[in-house]
């Protein structure tokens, strides 16, 4: 299905020269040259995307942006500007655009914002699908994002879900989603009617984990009083999933190879020899190739895992997916506490861009649950988010001005920070509100807080 484009253009000539050329790729175009025509395009065709330039001659751009998406809130658009100011961005990004683009722009750079605004939308399209069809909760949490180490993960993926007897190791950082990765492994496999079956591997002592994954016969020890199957035999035709694989003990880790060689396997306390078709989707959080160096984890076991190796990326790496991570889990927890669904600030999303997020995508989650409890249906704003998320952001954005070695607190940062920026202005306050992105009165009150 060819994606809708709205391109809002007031000069002529660009107007046709962006028609035709998107017309020629293959995208459904409808062109607007003034806000009025604009409108009457948006409600006759729906666009999948508006590319909107700023300045209208009936109507300013912004506030054409606020009037669509009154009517389409997930609207995606993208602000072409002649005024590259910063606040006129920042207010762009404040009334809800994707992106902008300055003038005069190269074509090929446009393809490129149009490419990912378009992949985006396929992304939250796929989200309501999934919501919609009410599917396995597992297939109702993608792996969300645009950014190209998403959109090779993603590729990766398929590759390995063609190839189902492949057993697959997933490393990366905690919180980066290894679990979703396997959940979509599955469920893009031939063995998605299977069963996918989930096992903590630091969770369970040794014997309990054995008894796991292998199962047993009646009256293998004390306590079994019936025969047992194991996970790998409840699990035949489909996926087992075991996390955190570094944390199994080296006597399970043989039985374990045997499998993933082929060969048979027996329950504890049993003489019957059962063999099953599963494919193994291991995952850890930790170097394995180190512990096999320390004698922690076999080396043959860690070479026959890693036929397919697939690094999930962590949230530093691919930031410029925060945005839409934030609205999905601002989404997300508003429906699950029944209130209406907020948005969020500029300050407050520019916070979550400056931090480090060690804790990743989970961590991300946390925060937003969290703001979305204390905005009570508000615009979520800075004073919602955590405090180390503020004292992080301007400490790395000002490590070279402010002394973050000292055990300061947020109001310190700030004090320090606003001084640096009047010192710089020469005590000018009208700048300085400016290059901060506060108002001038917003300044004066916060001199007045500092004394």
């Amino acid at each position: 299905m060819k994606p809708n484009l709205l391109i809002v253009e007031d000069d002529e000539s660009m107007l046709c020269t962006l028609g035709d050329l998107f017309q020629q790729e293959g995208k459904q175009v409808f062109c607007a040259p003034n806000g009025k025509k604009a409108m009457e395009e948006f409600f006759k065709n729906q666009p999948d995307l508006v590319l909107l330039d700023i300045r209208l001659p009936d109507m300013d751009g912004l506030s054409l942006l606020k009037k669509m998406r009154e009517t389409v809130p997930d609207l995606l658009v993208i602000i072409m500007t002649a005024y590259p100011e910063v606040p006129t961005a920042i207010q762009a990004m404040k009334s809800g655009a994707y992106d902008y683009i300055n003038k005069p722009f190269e074509l090929d750079e446009l393809r490129l914002v149009i490419q990912k605004a378009l992949e985006t939308r396929q992304l939250k399209d796929e989200v309501k699908r999934l919501r919609k069809q009410g599917e396995h909760t597992s297939l109702s949490t993608p792996i969300l994002g645009s950014s190209p180490a998403i959109r090779q993960l993603h590729h990766l993926i398929r590759m390995v879900a063609d190839a189902p007897k492949t057993p697959v190791l997933l490393s990366g950082e905690s919180g980066t989603g290894k679990e979703l990765a396997a959940n979509a492994i599955h469920y893009q496999s031939a063995r998605a009617n299977g069963a996918l079956i989930k096992v903590n591997c630091s969770a369970l002592p040794e014997n309990l984990l054995e008894d796991e994954l292998f199962g047993h016969e009646r009256g293998a020890f004390t306590d079994a009083k019936e025969t047992k199957k194991g996970l790998f035999e409840l699990a035949d035709g489909g996926t087992l999933f075991l996390d955190e694989i570094g944390e199994m003990t080296p006597s399970l880790q043989p039985k374990l190879l045997r499998i993933l060689e082929g060969e048979p396997f027996r329950r504890v306390g049993g003489t019957r020899e059962i063999k099953t078709d599963v494919r193994i989707i291991a995952a850890t959080n930790r170097d394995i190739l180190d512990m096999v160096e320390k004698n922690f984890f076999r080396q043959d076991l860690y070479f026959r895992l890693k036929v397919m190796e697939i690094r999930l990326p962590t949230l530093r790496e691919r930031k410029e997916d925060i945005p839409l991570l934030a609205n999905h889990f601002i989404h997300l927890h508003s429906q699950e506490m029944g209130r209406s669904e907020g948005t969020m600030t500029g300050e407050a999303l520019e916070l979550l861009m400056s931090y480090s997020w060690p804790g990743n995508v989970r961590e991300l989650r946390n925060v937003i649950e969290r703001a979305v409890i204390l905005a009570q249906g508000k615009p979520i704003d800075r004073e919602h988010l955590p405090l180390e998320l503020c004292k992080s952001a301007i400490a790395e954005r000002f490590k070279e001005t402010v002394p973050v070695s000292m055990d300061l607190k947020l109001e310190d940062l700030e004090r320090e920070y606003i001084l640096t920026i009047l010192k710089k202005l020469d005590g000018n306050k009208s700048l300085a509100a400016k290059r901060l992105g506060i108002s001038r009165s917003t300044l004066i009150e916060r001199l007045k807080r500092y004394h």
